[in-house]
């Protein structure tokens, strides 16, 4: 998978060099948001170049509907790493059954892109770290056009220049179904609790509060998820251990919690839907608020979770936006 990028960006890098030393001024940099060596934003001054991608050897192109693309790039997009053998053969395969039929891999394309959210590693990774920052820090104000008038809204308080990195850090070394995953995701969720505790950002927020008013504050944030009996565990523990270790241990388990991920699920998908395939928060430009999040989460709702019947993933994936960026 690496040499397939690598062949790519190397023909990026020489179209957009030749621009570079024909015009003189602006500066050709390579941006990066990760040191995983994942595919790279080019830039000529203030202004992204867009790749030529060809098949090495040839001088076929290489777009976002070619399967084999379309499928590293979920996993880039959304697993933060390029695909394993098994899992890029067999999402291949899930599309390409449909031979030459448009309607079948239109329909294969949604459903396969959507498995990525969906998918075990994104929901102990990705959805995981979305629910620390709901339990540690509750909801942030957004506005949406409702009705035609700008309206207060509450939205998620995870900035994607927050979530990539913390979603990377507990991921790394993690592909689910090889020797050792869950021992070295167990090991990537511990480590980033403790570091996330540690943050001045928690404990400006944390740090004085004895341990029931701790566990009370966890549980307004995410909207009352712990029942009576789950509660007053939390407060036992903490109490016990009234350490950095024993707020890492029970933010994890608020944000674990099963009734908070049935909550988040439909604002959490949404929200991957900016994070992933525009790469950007749902209010930056060329947005200038949430009506668009607060759109597609009324749809998602409306459709009781039902992604293909809200056309929320194909909207995403046909978008303009999107597709401008391959």
């Amino acid at each position: 998978m690496r040499k397939f990028i690598v062949a790519v960006l190397v023909v990026a890098l020489t179209a957009a060099g030749a621009l570079g030393q024909s015009q003189g001024a602006p500066t050709l940099r390579i941006v990066s948001e990760d040191g995983n060596n994942l595919p790279s934003e080019l830039m000529y001054g203030n202004t992204k170049v867009k790749p030529l991608r060809l098949r090495p050897g040839t001088n076929q192109p290489i777009t976002i509907d070619d399967t084999d693309f379309f499928v590293q790039q979920q996993y880039v997009d959304f697993l933060s790493r390029f695909p394993d053998q098994g899992g890029f053969a067999f999402w291949q395969n899930d599309i390409n059954v449909c031979g030459p039929n448009p309607a079948c891999i239109d329909n294969k394309r949604v459903n396969v892109s959507a498995a990525f959210f969906l998918s075990i590693e994104f929901q102990e990774t990705g959805f995981l770290v979305y629910r620390m920052y709901k339990a540690a820090f509750g909801d942030a104000q957004g506005q949406a056009s409702v009705g035609g008038v700008l309206t207060p809204i509450q939205v998620p308080v995870v900035k994607r220049e927050e979530f990539m990195p913390d979603t990377r850090s507990i991921g790394q070394g993690v592909i689910v179904g090889t020797p050792g995953w869950p021992e070295r995701l167990e090991a990537n969720k511990a480590s980033f609790a403790q570091e996330f505790v540690s943050r001045s950002r928690f404990t400006s927020a944390f740090a004085a509060l004895t341990p029931t008013a701790f566990v009370d504050a966890l549980n307004t944030n995410t909207g009352g998820a712990l029942d009576a009996g789950e509660r007053q565990t939390l407060i036992n523990e903490l109490t016990a251990n009234n350490t950095p270790s024993g707020r890492a241990s029970v933010l994890r388990k608020v944000a674990e919690d099963s009734t908070l991920a049935a909550a988040e699920t439909n604002k959490a998908f949404v929200l991957m839907q900016f994070f992933g395939y525009l790469k950007r928060n749902p209010n930056d430009a060329p947005d200038a608020n949430h009506s668009g999040y607060n759109f597609w989460l009324g749809k998602l709702n409306d459709n009781n979770g039902n992604f293909v019947q809200a056309q929320m993933v194909k909207a995403f994936i046909d978008s303009i936006e999107y597709r401008a960026r391959f």
